[in-house]
């Protein structure tokens, strides 16, 4: 599939949700699990703010959604195993609602829209549950925080807790052509709102108005959901790596750090690019700007089927070792800088993440308690397997906080020149982000947002 594929067409049909209860199940009895038995899931529940009658911001349980494609709160849903079976349970009607939020989904409008075999309402669901013409007494998968007190199990035999929630979770690590579709259409639309931050950058005051642009710009094009809270940089607050207070002065600053991304329905783009304020790269941020995109390239270029994330990271801190030797920043032999991780004061996140419904996506498998410090951060450990979405998003800070116990430890101090850092503290970080498919031929790249460094600088200069 290339870049110029037509999403829209692709999102024409249905969300896959039975072939996914299906890759489910499969892998629940490839577990040992029972064949006669049943899937069972909800919905986020609709909540009020605390202290107010008004509707708190819903977000749907992904699993939920995912063997369902139904975006509605207070929702329920079975999978019979043996006859593939997919019921779906939709709040009823109630007059009282209706009056202030008008006619809510009818079983018809339901059956019609979602990939499912039949539909009825939350009503229905104890009813339906202790039939036995319905469901077999076999076994019932269940997420246990996730069921509701009022649901009773009492017909099933057996009641299993502990496989459906990985089960979604690996599964949900391939994608289907239709979330492919998703993810395609989220970064075509973040594209558009990260050029549009582009094009005011140069104008504009502070990094609020930077979010608002391209919070606008989603927006307009029906995109109302962020895959998480933009980070929008300036100068050396992108030195933080989550900086989140969006509320700085950029007057002055040299460069704009921008990782944002929207939803399409239910799934994420996540992207940063980092360019100029003015409109040009001083010696030192284009310095740095350029090994990050080489990095970023040639880590990309390293991707397909089955290769080891953890080699493609570590080949990401040989080039970034390699380009601050360049710079003067680093010194000593790149072997033995790589030994003593001494770039992971420059480069201390990992690599990139899985994504999917969720930014930091499922079936990473991270090892937060490594005592290496170049791989303790990295989100996703082992292989890659084709249909996998993943980012790769290399970056070089230069975070006070980081840095300086690198500099008053003597193991450490002799690799790095604190004269020739000097000159780069006001650069703060930059960081080039995009969203990969795995195929079984190598790779494709999903987002086509701008990042050759001549054209980045034409866009800012065009605003």
């Amino acid at each position: 599939m290339g870049t110029a594929e037509n999403y829209e067409e692709v999102l024409k049909g249905k969300y896959p949700a039975k072939a996914h209860a299906k890759k489910v199940a499969n892998w629940i009895i490839g577990e040992g699990g029972d064949k006669t038995g049943t899937i069972y899931l909800e919905a986020q529940k609709q909540k009020l703010l605390e202290d107010n009658d008004e509707a708190a911001p819903f977000r749907q349980r992904r699993f939920f959604f995912y063997l369902s494609g139904c975006n509605l709160p207070d929702s329920y849903l079975t999978y019979e195993i043996p006859t593939e079976k997919l019921t779906l349970f939709i709040p009823p009607i109630d007059p009282d609602d209706v009056i202030w939020s008008g006619l809510p989904m009818t079983i018809e409008e339901a059956l019609e829209k979602y990939d499912i075999d039949d539909c009825k309402t939350t009503n229905d669901v104890n009813s339906y549950l202790t039939s036995t013409s319905s469901i077999p007494k076999s076994t019932l998968y269940a997420i246990p925080e996730q069921v509701s007190d009022h649901i009773t199990f009492l017909e099933f035999n057996n009641k299993e807790f502990s496989l459906l929630k990985p089960a979604i979770e690996i599964a949900r690590v391939t994608k289907s052509d239709y979330e492919i579709a998703l993810l395609r259409k989220a970064n075509a639309i973040s594209t558009a709102a990260h050029i549009s931050v582009m094009k005011a950058v140069s104008k504009v005051k502070n990094e609020t108005e930077l979010e608002a642009v391209f919070l606008k710009s989603c927006i307009e094009r029906n995109a109302k959901h962020q895959s998480y809270h933009s980070i929008v940089a300036a100068g050396e607050n992108a030195s933080t790596l989550h900086y989140v207070h969006n509320d700085d002065s950029t007057t002055g600053k040299d460069l704009l750090l921008l990782d944002a991304g929207c939803e399409a329905d239910c799934y994420c783009a996540d992207i940063t690019r980092t360019f100029p304020i003015s409109g040009d790269f001083t010696k030192e941020s284009r310095g740095i700007y350029d090994i990050v995109l080489g990095m970023q390239k040639q880590c990309t270029d390293a991707l397909k089927d089955d290769v080891k994330w953890d080699d493609v990271h570590e080949l990401a801190h040989k080039i970034a070792i390699d380009g601050l030797l360049s710079l003067g920043i680093l010194k000593g032999d790149k072997e033995e800088l790589l030994k003593k991780r001494t770039s992971v004061a420059f480069f201390p996140h990992g690599l990139g993440h899985y994504l999917g419904m969720d930014t930091h996506d499922t079936g990473g498998n991270p090892n937060y308690a490594d005592k290496d410090p170049m791989f303790r951060y990295l989100r996703v450990r082992g292989t890659l397997p084709a249909g996998s979405v993943i980012t790769v998003e290399p970056g070089i800070y230069f975070c006070r906080f980081i840095i300086e116990p690198y500099l008053k430890d003597p193991e450490q101090s002799k690799y790095i020149d604190k004269d020739v850092l000097e000159k780069y503290w006001s650069v703060g970080g930059v960081r080039i982000e995009d969203n990969i498919l795995i195929t079984k031929e190598g790779h494709e790249n999903l987002t086509p947002t701008p990042k050759d460094p001549e054209e980045i600088i034409k866009i800012v200069k065009s605003g």
